[in-house]
């Protein structure tokens, strides 16, 4: 193969990696968005950590119920997604992902009334194993906060 197939290819391939990683980004979102807990944890190494403002989380399992803690307490959720920068080192088998999020939560029961949304940054950081590309660090940092925390009422 020449030099210049070898670059097409290695394109092709950065190419395809970012694709993996963006679809991973809105794959999360959705699973916790859906509630499908299988699907946000299958995305996740088992040493995976996150920050989420509340302190440093560690596992994967322990990822998914951080989230759960406010997730399962609260109405209908959604998470937009935007602004996705995707920077891949294929040689490492690694990626770093900026995203901007602006995610919306609703009360439930006596408390449909009441919202809850904050818009921020997901910081994630991808590796690449045999199941394809895993998120092994998020970190969500928050610009700012609208509505009511009573939204994760757990009551």
């Amino acid at each position: 193969m020449d030099d210049e197939m070898r670059t097409l290819r290695r394109e092709v391939d950065r190419t395809a990696a970012e694709r993996a990683v963006t679809r991973g980004i809105i794959a999360f979102a959705n699973g916790m968005d859906a509630r499908d807990w299988d699907a946000v944890r299958a995305l996740l190494t088992d040493d995976a950590e996150a920050e989420f403002g509340e302190g440093p989380v560690s596992g994967g399992d322990a990822i998914v119920a951080s989230i759960r803690r406010y997730l399962d307490h609260c109405g209908p959720t959604q998470h937009l997604l935007g602004n996705v920068v995707v920077d891949v080192d294929l040689d490492a088998g690694t990626a770093h992902s900026v995203a901007a999020v602006h995610d919306l939560h609703l009360g439930t029961g006596e408390r449909a009334s009441l919202t809850f949304a904050t818009l921020g940054d997901y910081h994630d950081d991808w590796v690449r194993n045999a199941a394809g590309w895993r998120l092994s660090r998020r970190r969500k940092d928050s610009r700012a906060v609208v509505g009511s925390f009573d939204v994760f009422h757990r009551g």
